[in-house]
């Protein structure tokens, strides 16, 4: 196929990475542990955890986990923010040869229910602050196996024991429950220093994670992520940005880890890529708290920055934000949503570093684009394919439509994922018959292979970066005997990019929003909550009678 995009491509970037200069992603995690063995990998609250540590504790852990059964092919749930307990716990699954389930530490006890009985999972790693959410659903699961986490392990003995204290029993941040069967994440490592680690035979193909995003359906489905998707992803980005970081002359750099690790573009941009380059990803459990994360930033020289646009907002809007110290900032990237022109020139002029906006998705592993990391100002675009990657813009009926026409961006290369989990029939609808991924999202490239993003095919709502997907909110509004019918929509939002509103018919003339909002509040995370709810007496309906949910944002009534 034409590639237009490989003339804009630097000197230094290859047309085409090598996807089997690794088996598996343990292998990849091992030669990091023996090159940077003394280096820090990992740092979280002022504590630092090397290279060689995090090896040995990855060790024990695959090594309790293949004595409990747990191991080739095992499926197990992380539900765990970004601590230093993730890191010990997604490098210890995996050298055990077991499947990692990526959970968002927040969801209620349905969300949870549904991903683990979905995957299988048979074992779960949780932070105690939601252990009571794990007991709800436990029973009607098949978890056998409960490691329990607290934001105080691996800190060192004071320090950890004392932020434990405090956060049961000074921010009361632990919920009281009982899990009689359950074993201490530390428990299990030192166990596992005494048992023997038998090396799993990983092949390229294998599953690695299954990592969950929404559907139109409204029903979450695992994106199969294999070894092979993620090392080919992981050498796409560092192709791309080598020469930059290259020239910064850095030699242990350190990442701003601040967006979740459970979240596919942190996971690759911030802790795998990291640990391919030896670099320290400085963790930030809380990103909301802006005061404590640049209180945390202001003690380290740091050089990469992946965040949306949200939190660069955030950042800048903060008094405190423009005293730090931008001289070993190196490069930002910008994905998750689309970064706002006026955010964007913003940071670059308080930085000195622009925002080099990307594209992916979950189902990519997931970075599919990028602008050029050496770019000087804002380009509005999603940039170029990534090497190895090719994008075709195509219409309705699969066709190729012209530069600069609109069509839905698809995606082929080997970062895309094996299918959904479980769900052959979604797996057709998303591929193409030679291989490319519908990504649902409407684009244009341009001549020189530059794709700007101009709608979305799919009615999901983008809240923070998170997909948001209509029919899950109005399925559970739907269980209020109060409520006929309803509907759910995106409409711009100047702190999360879009927010969730909520049309609603009723049946009982008394039912209240807060009703609802109540209702959501109990059974959905927050991001997906609506915001705003308004009582309608009809809602737009096509001839066969399906709601049109575009007839309800904002540019279109």
């Amino acid at each position: 196929m034409n590639k237009p995009w490989l003339t804009q491509y630097p000197a230094e970037v290859p047309a085409e990475i090598d996807p089997a200069r690794y088996q598996s992603l343990p292998e990849l995690f091992e030669e990091s542990f023996r090159r940077f063995e003394s280096r820090t990998a990992f740092i979280s609250m002022g504590r630092h955890l090397d290279y060689g540590h995090l090896e040995l504790l990855s060790r024990n852990l695959a090594a309790w986990l293949q004595d409990r059964g747990l191991d080739q092919g095992a499926r197990i749930a992380i539900m765990l923010p970004n601590c230093l307990a993730y890191p010990v716990a997604l490098t210890g699954v995996l050298r055990a040869g077991g499947v990692v389930i990526n959970v968002n530490p927040m969801y209620t006890p349905r969300e949870l229910e549904h991903q683990l009985n979905d995957s299988g999972a048979t074992a779960i790693i949780v932070l105690e602050n939601m252990a009571a959410t794990v007991e709800k659903v436990l029973a009607k699961t098949q978890i056998r196996h409960v490691l329990i986490a607290r934001l105080g392990d691996f800190l060192g003995p004071i320090k950890g024991t004392l932020v434990n204290l405090a956060v049961r029993h000074v921010r009361k941040m632990v919920p009281a429950y009982s899990l009689p069967q359950a074993t201490r994440l530390t428990a299990a490592l030192s166990q596992g220093e005494r048992l023997r680690y038998r090396k799993p035979d990983i092949a390229p193909h294998d599953l690695a994670i299954l990592q969950y995003t929404g559907g139109t359906t409204g029903v979450s489905k695992g994106a199969m992520l294999t070894h092979r998707n993620l090392v080919a992803n992981i050498l796409q980005v560092e192709a791309w940005v080598a020469p930059v970081l290259e020239r910064s002359g850095v030699e242990h750099l350190h990442f701003v880890c601040a967006l979740p690790l459970y979240h596919v573009y942190s996971l690759t941009a911030c802790a795998l890529l990291g640990m391919r380059r030896g670099a320290a990803n400085i963790l930030i459990t809380d990103p909301r708290d802006i005061k404590g994360f640049i209180a945390t930033l202001r003690k380290y020289p740091f050089n990469i920055l992946p965040a949306i646009n949200t939190l660069y907002n955030g950042l800048l809007n903060h008094p405190d934000f423009a005293s730090l110290d931008f001289s070993t900032l190196v490069l930002c990237n910008g994905g998750g949503m689309a970064v706002q022109r006026a955010v964007a020139e913003r940071w670059v002029a308080a930085t000195g570093v622009p925002i080099c906006e990307g594209y992916g998705l979950s189902e990519t592993s997931p970075v599919v684009t990028s602008n050029l990391p050496d770019m000087k100002e804002f380009t509005g675009t999603i940039g170029l394919p990534l090497p190895d990657t090719d994008i075709a813009i195509l219409d309705d009926d699969g066709r190729a439509v012209a530069n600069g026409a609109e069509g839905e961006i698809c995606i082929r290369g080997p970062q895309v994922m094996a299918g959904y989990w479980n769900r052959p029939d979604e797996t057709a609808k998303a591929m193409t018959p030679d291989g490319f991924f519908r990504s649902g999202d409407i684009g244009v490239m341009n001549e020189q292979g530059f794709i700007r993003i101009v709608d979305r095919k799919k009615d999901m709502i983008l809240v923070s970066g998170f997909n948001v997907y209509p029919n899950e909110i109005e399925d559970v509004v739907a269980a209020h005997p109060g409520v006929f019918e309803s509907a759910a929509v995106g409409v711009p939002d100047p702190h999360s990019g879009e927010a969730v509103k909520l049309f609603v018919i009723r049946k009982d003339p008394a039912l209240s929003a807060n009703e609802l909002m109540a209702l959501c509040k109990a059974r959905l995370t927050g991001y997906k909550r609506p915001k705003f709810i308004e009582f309608v007496d009809t809602l737009p309906k096509s001839n066969v009678g399906k709601i049109l949910r575009r007839e309800l944002r904002p540019a279109n009534r």
